[in-house]
C-alpha cells in the first residue's frame, strides 16, 4: 500500500508541474511576456525529478510484486521499513541523477513556448536524460514482467499448492497493470520522442514544445484514471465518500 501512495503521490506531483506550466504559459501568452521568470529553470529541473520519481515508482512496485511472488517468505522485502527506505533512496536517487540537467546549465527557455528545457537536439545530456530517467527504470519493469510470466508458467507445469499459484497469478496481474501505466504514458510520448528525434537531424517545428507538452497532459488524465481503477483501497476510500455524502443529505432532510 504504501508503494501504492508513492506511485500516487509522484504522479500528483507530475501532474501539479504540468499544471503549473500551463498557468504560467498562459499568464506569459496574454501579458505578450517573452522572457524567463527567475524559477523557470527550477521549474524544468524539479519536473525531470517528479519525472524520474514516477518512473521509479512503478519500479519499485514491480520489484515488490516479483519478491512476494517469488519469494514469500523473505519477510524483510515485504516490511514497511524496507519499502519507506527503497522510497526515500528513490526520490534521493530522482533529485541527484537530474542534477547534471542543472550543473551543465543544457536547460534553455523557448520564446515560442514559454518554458524552459532540455534543448531538443543530439548533445550528451539528452541521451543521459533519456537512459537515467525513461530506460532504465522501464527495462526494469519490462524486465521484472516477462520474469514473472516465465515463473508462472513453470509453477504452473508442475504440482503446486493452490494459494502460492493464485498469489504469483495475482502479482503477475498486478504487474501487468503497472505495465499498462507505463504504455499509455510512452504512447502518448510518442510526439516528444518524434520531436526529439527530428532536433537529432534538423530543427524541430515550431510551439514542438507546447505540442508534445500537451500530450503528456492527456497521458497524466488517463494515468490517473487509470491509477484509481486499478487500486483498490483507494477507490474503495472515495466511494465511501461519495456514497457518504448522499445519506448525509437524507438526514439532513428528515
Amino acid at each position: 500500500m504504501i508503494l501504492i501512495v508513492n506511485s500516487c503521490f509522484s504522479e500528483l506531483l507530475l501532474a501539479s508541474r504540468m499544471f503549473s506550466i500551463t498557468i504560467v504559459e498562459l499568464l506569459n501568452d496574454l501579458r505578450h511576456i517573452q522572457y524567463q521568470d527567475s524559477f523557470c529553470i527550477f521549474r524544468s529541473y524539479i519536473g525531470y525529478v517528479f519525472c524520474a520519481g514516477q518512473f521509479y515508482s512503478y519500479l519499485l512496485q514491480a520489484n515488490y510484486r516479483y519478491m512476494t511472488a517469488v519469494y514469500p517468505s523473505r519477510l524483510l522485502w515485504q516490511s514497511k521499513r524496507l519499502q519507506i527506505f527503497l522510497i526515500g533512496l528513490s526520490w534521493i536517487f530522482a533529485f541527484v541523477c537530474t542534477i547534471p540537467h542543472m550543473l551543465t546549465s543544457e536547460i534553455q527557455y523557448y520564446i515560442d513556448d514559454q518554458l524552459c528545457e532540455l534543448p531538443l537536439h543530439l548533445s550528451f545530456i539528452s541521451i543521459y536524460n533519456i537512459v537515467c530517467i525513461y530506460l532504465i527504470p522501464m527495462n526494469g519493469i519490462i524486465f521484472i514482467y516477462f520474469k514473472l510470466i516465465r515463473y508462472v508458467k513453470e509453477i504452473n507445469r508442475r504440482v503446486t499448492p493452490a494459494n502460492i499459484l493464485s498469489r504469483a497469478k495475482r502479482e503477475l496481474q498486478m504487474v501487468k497493470r503497472i505495465v499498462i501505466l507505463v504504455s499509455i504514458e510512452l504512447t502518448l510520448g510518442i510526439p516528444y520522442t518524434i520531436f526529439l528525434l527530428m532536433g537529432f537531424i534538423n530543427q524541430p517545428p515550431k510551439y514542438s514544445i507546447r505540442i508534445a507538452f500537451s500530450f503528456v497532459d492527456v497521458s497524466l488524465l488517463f494515468i490517473m484514471i487509470a491509477l484509481f481503477q486499478f487500486t483498490d483501497p483507494i477507490k474503495t476510500i472515495v466511494m465511501k465518500k461519495f456514497n457518504r455524502r448522499p445519506n448525509t443529505d437524507i438526514v439532513a432532510i428528515t
